[in-house]
């Protein structure tokens, strides 16, 4: 190990490795500028900038950097003597993760925004940090500038959490509240998002649901003490909602939110994760249902503690970088200490259920044919697969006849069953819309 890197004594600056200078890492790097002077007095000691590791020296930035600080070599950056802590913001799988392990390996703290490295090999990241007595924090991998791992890891501990419901990404809450104020269709919306810069020229990531995927992985992670992982998510994305749905939920007194759920669930008398994200309704009585554009919210259940709600900007340089500086401060004050946070909580190491046994809502919208009979049909239909219906009414006559129908809570793999069986009756013409209902009672 760096003894250097290792030693927390002395009056000497703390030197910083910033890698990426992209939306992030530039806003990084001006509040490391901006703030030296609030950064020093926080941490005990003078923070300074020791290099910035990006692709290409000749990019255009958003911020200018003193000459020298600029290089391609980010390997040899972070193994550097004179480095102390470790920024890494560039994001993806690779090289993030081998630069992260060298970092921690030569002795330095590293603070990270990458959630999808974080979702899908979390474990290697915290056993590396483990054996080199070493900090990795990531509060900036969920919900932007949000304070909300650190609440999960720190200020809960004591409690026994049940529930986290959460709107992690901006991209989608922007389209499907535009769709529930505007009357837009998908499409529309979609291409506002786009030319506001909410969404990418390929929105994959966030309309499909893998950005909000891998944060409900770091989410139930911390929240049930239990390794999960971006693979251990349901994933459902927004791109086949449309207006029709919109306007259906709006007539039960609901708002579509593509929704990232982590729950504790007991099953034949034994605590399992249940791990999910889609779209669903829910009702607009809920403080969810009020955020609005591309903000971010995360709504916790907990034993003790009740009903827990943190709001705010999701994503964005400045709210995300606000997150990383936090984190940058607590690393450099164990630092300075000689002493490390927490690390990796995964003692309960509970059964993650596979979504068929997690038990849900549907709300089903079936055309059928307009004669006497059909209803009871329907409602044996549901009752075959051991699901109860909440409430049902038939809207439209004749041709446009069609029945909607909301479900009491039931296993996902009874909802689904219900279903498949309704698309094959010949009353039925086609089901036009199969969404969840969450956030009100069973």
């Amino acid at each position: 190990m760096n003894d250097r890197a290792g030693n927390g004594n002395g009056t000497g600056p703390l030197r910083v490795a910033v890698l990426g200078c992209g939306v992030v890492g530039s806003q990084v790097v001006r509040l490391l500028e901006e703030q030296a002077g609030d950064l020093a007095a926080r941490v005990g000691r003078p923070v300074e900038l020791a290099g910035v590791a990006v692709r290409r020296i000749d990019a255009p930035r958003d911020v200018t950097l003193p000459e020298g600080l600029l290089t391609t070599d980010a390997e040899a950056l972070v193994a550097r003597d004179d480095v102390d802590l470790v920024v890494e913001v560039i994001g993806g799988i690779e090289p993030a993760r081998t630069l992260i392990l060298s970092a921690l390996e030569h002795g330095k703290s590293v603070v990270s925004a990458n959630k999808a490295l974080l979702a899908e090999d979390g474990p290697t990241l915290f056993e590396a940090a483990e054996k080199a007595g070493r900090d990795l924090y990531y509060e900036a991998a969920v919900a932007g500038a949000i304070p909300i791992l650190r609440p999960l890891r720190e200020s809960l501990a004591g409690d026994r959490v049940t529930r986290v419901l959460g709107i992690v990404n901006g991209t989608t809450n922007f389209i499907l509240d535009k769709m529930d104020t505007s009357g837009a269709g998908f499409t529309e919306a979609l291409e506002e998002a786009q030319d506001l810069g909410y969404a990418e020229a390929d929105p994959t990531a966030d309309v499909e649901g893998f950005d909000a995927a891998a944060k409900a992985a770091i989410l139930a992670s911390l929240a049930f003490h239990t390794r999960v992982t971006a693979a251990d998510v349901h994933r459902e994305g927004i791109s086949e909602v449309s207006a029709a749905d919109i306007a259906s939920a709006r007539e039960m007194g609901c708002v579509v939110k593509l929704l990232a759920i982590c729950e504790l669930r007991t099953v034949d008398g034994e605590e399992a994760v249940a791990v999910r994200v889609h779209p669903a309704m829910i009702p607009r009585s809920h403080p969810l249902a009020s955020v609005r554009e591309a903000y971010n919210a995360v709504f916790v259940e907990s034993d003790a503690a009740g009903q827990l709600m943190f709001y705010g900007p999701g994503a964005g340089g400045a709210p995300t970088a606000s997150a990383v500086m936090g984190d940058l401060v607590t690393v450099a004050r164990n630092h300075v200490s000689g002493t490390r946070g927490a690390g990796e909580s995964a003692y309960a190491a509970l059964a993650v259920l596979p979504m068929g046994e997690t038990r849900t809502r549907y709300h089903v919208a079936i055309d059928v044919d307009d004669r006497a009979g059909v209803l009871a049909a329907v409602a044996l239909a549901f009752a075959e697969h051991g699901v109860s219906i909440q409430t049902v009414r038939q809207e439209g006559r004749d041709d446009d006849a069609q029945l909607v129908v909301v479900s009491h809570g039931a296993t996902d793999a009874q909802l689904s069953a219900t279903v498949e069986h309704l698309r094959g009756m010949d009353i039925v013409r086609d089901v036009t819309s199969v969404m969840r209902v969450e956030g009100a009672d069973e």
